[in-house]
């Protein structure tokens, strides 16, 4: 399933703390809503994720869980649990929360991820 593939390419464009390939997986009108700021840009995606990256280094991001809740021929949305790990400071963290993640197709049927809900547990 493509839409399958577009969470796994996300979760490694995500690991590799450069925008460039994250912005590959993203619609050009995503949407996100993080847990302390919402982004209604790509170039405002790519500061928050940016900056994330320089606060946590070394940062992985997982996603555990995948629960597919919605799947037609034009979209489909997931929810899981992210997790993270990295370096804060020079110390080790690690958290989870919970994600909502909707991809749509696109005209050359490529999945792209149009909105990200990231909260707490």
């Amino acid at each position: 399933m493509g839409y399958e593939r577009a969470l796994e390419q996300y979760i490694s464009a995500t690991n590799t703390h450069d925008f460039n390939n994250v912005r590959k997986i993203l619609h050009e009108n995503a949407i996100y809503w993080f847990s302390d700021k919402t982004c209604t840009t790509n170039s405002g995606i790519q500061r928050y994720f940016e900056n994330a990256w320089n606060l946590i280094k070394e940062e992985v991001y997982s996603a555990e869980d995948v629960k597919w809740i919605t799947v037609d021929e034009g979209s489909a949305t997931c929810i899981y649990t992210y997790r993270y790990k990295g370096y804060y400071n020079d110390e080790f963290v690690s958290g989870s929360g919970r994600a909502t993640n909707v991809f749509i197709k696109v005209d050359d049927g490529k999945w792209k991820l149009i909105h990200e809900h990231l909260s707490s547990l």
